[in-house]
């Protein structure tokens, strides 16, 4: 077998001892090979994702893959052999024992396997997303969705939402206490805050963190102010969900703890009331009335959300608040 500072392979391994995570690709495909960089594809999302997630903290082109090494960042492949595709590759391509030497030799904190199928190839078994019960020592394993173009099945919202939890894992920061409210007019609208960051475009149950001293409705009373114009403190119902979820920026939080209270109230033009610097920061940009119907298909956090709010209109609020999803 080949030492670790030499590579049978069209594209070099990126590795060093001690860091913090290195991501299993399958193999190299020809686009990679004749760049002779991971994940060359310029319609491969990795190196998108990597910066998304805060992994790195910039965007790193294919041919900078060896500065990812200062952000604590190694690349290798469970296959060395190019192929046209993965589906070329033979179970003889795969060696798990290199693996294992890597995570013996260099310790990384973290094996990140980019698709499952390279999990399965280095292993001979299958796995699910996120962090798995199998580890190499203290090296723990974690397995994404493949960020090939031809994982287009997979939004990109879903596939960074695993970035992001790898990130929040790799960091190892404390949680964030945050409040938000499903708001509900008289004909029983959803008002929803948009949100621009680094996953897209999307729409939430309006709040934020609480900040210390603070108290959940002092707190929601200052968000919904800023983020949907709603100038009086409501009054504040019965808390009804809890959701955690890691789509926070992991160099600070390493998830975000919610409490979702059920506040109604009159129905108003909805309308940040940020400036636009304000704004800009808090990556809120516009308010709006939803019809549970209209919901469908809209990207919105809970993912669930639509269900969530049927449900609660049929059956009325929980005796116990219900965790969500993310």
């Amino acid at each position: 077998m080949a030492r670790l500072d030499t590579t049978p392979s069209d594209v070099p391994d990126v590795l060093a001892p001690g860091l913090r995570v290195v991501f299993v690709g399958i193999n190299p495909g020809r686009v990679s090979a004749a760049a002779r960089a991971h994940f060359a594809n310029p319609r491969n999302d990795f190196w998108r994702l990597l910066h998304t997630s805060h992994l790195t903290t910039r965007l790193y082109a294919p041919e900078e893959q060896f500065e990812v090494l200062k952000e604590g960042i190694g690349i290798t492949n469970a296959a060395y052999r190019t192929t046209p595709g993965s589906g070329d590759l033979r179970r003889g391509d795969f060696d798990g024992t290199r693996l294992e030497r890597i995570a013996a030799e260099l310790k990384p904190e973290w094996l990140a396997f980019v698709g499952k199928e390279a999990y399965r190839g280095a292993f001979g078994e299958r796995a699910q997303l996120g962090v798995q019960e199998r580890a190499l020592g203290a090296t723990r394993l974690f397995v994404l969705p493949s960020t090939s173009p031809a994982n287009a099945a997979v939004p990109w919202f879903d596939r960074a939402a695993w970035f992001f939890e790898l990130a929040a894992r790799v960091f190892d920061r404390p949680p964030r206490r945050a409040v938000r409210a499903l708001v509900l007019d008289r004909d029983d609208r959803v008002l929803l805050a948009q949100a621009q960051d680094e996953l897209g475009t999307w729409w939430t149950l309006p709040g934020g963190g609480v900040d210390d001293g603070e108290d959940d409705a002092a707190a929601l009373a200052r968000e919904l102010h800023e983020e949907v114009g709603l100038r009086e403190a409501p009054e504040l119902g019965p808390l009804i969900w809890t959701r955690e979820h890691r789509l926070v920026n992991p160099r600070k939080y390493g998830c975000q703890q919610e409490r979702i209270y059920l506040i109604r109230v009159d129905a108003f033009d909805a309308a940040p009331a940020f400036t636009k610097a304000q704004l800009a920061a808090q990556d809120t940009h516009d308010a709006r009335w939803f019809t549970v119907d209209e919901l469908d298909g809209v990207l919105t956090g809970p993912r669930d959300l639509q269900a969530l709010v049927r449900d609660l209109l049929v059956h009325g609020p929980p005796a116990e608040p219900v965790a969500v999803g993310p």
